[in-house]
């Protein structure tokens, strides 16, 4: 299953997604870095600028799930990847000059979240249009195996890279790879029909309610509303915890830049490993068993990162830890990838994605907030634990059941385009997972 052909068009866009995922890669953690190796900023900054960029990105993404879905997807992609790449490019341009401010961080942050929601709502969409319904699982099994991947690789390279070139050079590598996933998408190729529009008459009544279909979709839906509400509060603390990670590492315990990408990039083979397994999982345990055994397994390793300490040993546990951690969600995210495109109609798919992700940023922006003034108050190490503890709660908002093909319980994959009985006439969505 794993080494199925797709196709031309979709190698193509494979390997778009795979350039900008390298990028990526490379320039992780790069804000938190540059805010506290170049602009002298302490933990509450810090979390401001991951909370605020996020925050405002997706409520200025809002309107775009409506916009997404009347028009073609392949171009509005190729548009949000010249966004991020002007932005990206602003910030090493700015440092040149000696201009950078911690506003510009903010402002960049901001329009690159809501371009990746953007991007996010249309790349769904014009995957489930590009691939079988029997394929997809295998095609998000290789995005998700292309994202660990180039988390293996980009963050000792980025760590590398800083020590060399600067603070900002991986941001500038991150904003080349967004020009060419951008050429890529281009040489996908092929025709995309117009999607159809509202009436005239009363469109601009309908425009408006477009603006909240995709959470009524979601939120009607018996199975996918616990799915979504266990994954937005689960990457909000995981990401919540991020920066405050950063200071720890890099400020109070001494980490080197290039310790620092060590210790998230090692584990991240256990990413690769999860996601090409996780077909596999599915065919011969279940749809159901998958998701619900991986979805609680994730939670029960941030805690160990309160215990962390200086030197090899320190390293050692990081290591541990987020080998545990993204292993269980290279299972995971593949398999809620393809169960959200399983029930998405084509008419609503990017509204839904849309509303996914704004509430996936909105909720790691409100914890980032919340976790600063924490950290602020009680201390970096503190704040981490609470987020550890609080995870492993989070088991209790999966779902119960999860339906498969034509509404029945599932133990397999059912196929996308299938109607759903679970609550809802037309099927649910697929979003790409903000990355813990």
């Amino acid at each position: 299953m794993g080494r199925r052909a797709l196709g031309r068009r979709f190698g193509w866009l494979w390997a778009s997604y795979a350039v900008s995922a390298y990028g990526t890669g490379l320039g992780f953690g790069a804000f938190p870095l540059i805010a506290i190796l170049v602009l002298h900023s302490g933990p509450t900054q810090v979390a401001a600028l991951s909370a605020a960029g996020r925050a405002v990105g997706a409520v200025v993404a809002v309107p775009f799930g409506p916009w997404v879905e009347f028009r073609r997807k392949r171009p509005v992609m190729v548009a949000m990847d010249l966004v991020r790449f002007a932005a990206l490019a602003s910030v090493p341009a700015a440092f040149a000059l000696g201009l950078l401010t911690f506003a510009q961080l903010l402002l960049v942050s901001v329009v690159a979240a809501a371009a990746n929601i953007a991007f996010k709502a249309a790349s769904g969409a014009y995957l489930k249009s590009l691939v079988a319904p029997a394929d997809l699982l295998v095609a998000n099994g290789r995005f998700e195996s292309t994202t660990w991947t180039a988390t293996v690789v980009g963050p000792p390279l980025g760590g590398a890279a800083i020590g060399l070139f600067g603070p900002v050079a991986t941001v500038l590598a991150d904003a080349v790879s967004h020009l060419l996933s951008a050429l890529g998408i281009r040489a996908v190729g092929g025709r995309e029909p117009r999607p159809a529009r509202p009436a005239r008459a009363g469109a601009a009544r309908l425009r408006a309610g477009d603006l909240l279909e995709g959470w009524r979709h979601i939120l009607a839906h018996r199975t996918l509303r616990p799915l979504f509400l266990n994954s937005i509060v689960v990457n909000g603390l995981i990401m919540a915890s991020e920066p405050l990670l950063a200071v720890l590492l890099l400020g109070r315990l001494g980490f080197a830049p290039w310790q620092y990408g060590l210790v998230f990039a090692a584990p991240c083979v256990g990413g690769l490993v999860g996601s090409r397994l996780a077909s596999r999982l599915v065919t011969r345990f279940g749809q159901r068993e998958v998701l619900l055994v991986s979805g609680a397994l994730r939670a029960c390793w941030p805690v160990g990162l309160a215990f962390v300490q200086p030197g090899v040993p320190g390293m050692v546990l990081v290591i541990a830890v987020q080998l545990g951690l993204v292993t269980c969600c290279g299972v995971f995210n593949p398999v809620l990838a393809t169960y959200r495109l399983d029930r998405t109609d084509p008419g609503r798919v990017s509204r839904t994605l849309s509303a996914w992700s704004v509430s996936s940023s909105a909720a790691i922006a409100a914890m980032t907030a919340a976790w600063g003034l924490l950290a602020a108050v009680a201390g970096a190490r503190t704040a981490i634990a609470a987020a550890g503890v609080i995870l492993l709660a989070t088991p209790l908002l999966l779902p119960c059941r999860v339906k498969g093909r034509h509404g029945e319980t599932s133990g397999n994959g059912g196929g996308a385009g299938t109607r759903d009985r679970d609550g809802d006439a037309s099927p649910a969505a697929r979003e790409a997972s903000d990355r813990p």
